[in-house]
Order: structure tokens, then C-alpha cells, then sequence
């Protein structure tokens, strides 16, 4: 294989793992249900999933504006406090999150090349790492990438919620770049979001790979290096066909 990057860079979701129909109602019912079980005066579960978007929800939006990431955590807490919960050592942010990320991460699943590819890569002495916009705590990304199988292939995990800004803002690309103490172009980008993706690891001398399972059409936000139908492609780059 003459593969032609020294380091790669992976987005996280719908690019290695498929989050398939996720939604919040079914976590937060996790929550909902640890909490009732320590006999705590609540409301009823439809109020408190809709205070729940009430303030996580515009921390999302505001996030798309600012660059700067919308943390559940932070809104869990808030969550709790507006219903006079107590945090203590039984009822801990920790172990609330837990449950919530648990439920969350029950519904993922890789796509079903992803190991092997990434063996290929890492068996010709390619250096990967992830850059991944989410609004999860890094202590339950690390549990959920540990679970998934994949820590040994990856030199580097960096979240946005551990982040100044979050994709597109160059920044995050370049802490990407410093961990694989590579140029810019030497390095590719693999992801599945062309304005978030693409655009952010072209504007730091990145090369890029957009993944286009579906076969969408493409917008006209960038233009990526490469279009991908799936991670086995990665392993054709460098060859005549791509």
C-alpha cells in the first residue's frame, strides 16, 4: 500500500461510529428513574425532560455561534438544582452522568469496517488520532471509545468539551497537528460533516477525506480532497482509482 499520509485525524460520529436515531428522552428517563428511586420529591417525568431543553437546548444553538462547546454536564446540573436536588456522595454528578452516557452510548455501533481498516493503518505505521465535536464529559468519551474497542489505535483523543472552541475554529485542528508533531500536510482529515470537517482541516493545511455513506450531494460550503463511501476507501488513497 503506498499510502500517502503519515498521520491521520477522525471525526467522531457517523465517521467511525453510528449514533443512530438518538434523542434524549430515553437517558434522562434513566436519570429521572435513579432519582425517584432515592424517594425524592419530583416532578412529573414529561416537566422535567422539558426543563431539561429548555436549558440545554439554546447552549446548543449558542455553541453553533460562538465555537465554544454547550457541556451537558453543566446542564444537568443546572437541571438539578432547578428541582432543589442535592448533590451528595449517593446522588453525585458523576454517577448521574454515568447513567445518562450509559444509556446514550447502548444505541452506537461501529460501522462495521472500522477495525480492520484502522489494523491496516496502524500495521504501516500510520499515527491516528480523534477530534471530535461533543458535548459529553472527556471521562465518558475515554469509557465509550475504551468500550468500542478502538484506545490502542489512537495517539491522540481530543473532545471539545476539553476544548476552548470546538470545530470548525482552527484551533482544535492545531492541537491535532502538535500532537502528531507532523505538517499540516502530511496529515489527513477524515469526517462526515463538509462545513465542520473539511472546511476546518483545509483552512490549517490539512488535507481532507469527506465520508459520504449515503451519497449526498455535496455542499457548497468546501471542497474535500477526497469523497469516501466508506473507511475502506482510505486504504485505495494513493492508488491510481483515487
Amino acid at each position: 500500500m503506498n499510502f500517502p499520509f503519515k498521520g491521520i485525524g477522525f471525526d467522531w460520529a457517523y465517521t467511525l461510529v453510528d449514533l443512530g436515531k438518538e434523542d434524549d428522552r430515553s437517558p434522562l428517563k434513566k436519570v429521572f428513574g435513579y432519582l425517584s428511586s432515592k424517594n425524592l420529591f419530583l416532578p412529573d417525568f414529561e416537566e422535567f425532560l422539558d426543563q431539561s431543553r429548555k436549558i440545554f437546548h439554546p447552549m446548543i444553538e449558542n455553541s453553533r455561534i460562538t465555537n465554544q462547546e454547550a457541556h451537558f454536564e453543566i446542564a444537568l446540573k443546572k437541571l438539578i438544582s432547578q428541582f432543589d436536588i442535592s448533590l451528595n456522595e449517593d446522588i453525585s454528578l458523576k454517577k448521574l452522568l454515568e447513567i445518562y452516557y450509559l444509556e446514550v452510548y447502548s444505541g452506537r455501533k461501529l460501522y462495521p469496517e472500522v477495525i480492520s481498516v484502522l489494523n491496516s493503518l496502524k500495521n504501516i505505521g500510520v499515527r491516528m488520532g480523534v477530534v471530535s465535536n461533543t458535548t459529553n464529559p472527556k471521562f465518558m468519551k475515554e469509557n465509550e471509545m475504551r468500550a468500542a474497542g478502538l484506545t490502542p489505535f489512537f495517539d491522540f483523543a481530543i473532545y471539545s468539551t476539553d476544548t476552548p472552541y470546538r470545530k470548525p475554529h482552527p484551533s482544535i485542528f492545531q492541537l491535532a497537528i502538535e500532537s502528531l508533531k507532523m505538517k499540516p500536510e502530511e496529515i489527513l482529515f477524515v469526517g462526515d460533516n463538509i462545513s465542520l470537517d473539511i472546511v476546518g482541516a483545509n483552512n490549517v493545511g490539512m488535507k481532507s477525506a469527506w465520508i459520504n455513506r449515503e451519497g449526498k450531494n455535496k455542499s457548497i460550503d468546501g471542497e474535500p480532497d477526497y469523497e469516501l463511501h466508506s473507511l475502506i476507501d482510505l486504504l485505495r488513497i494513493g492508488s491510481p482509482a483515487l
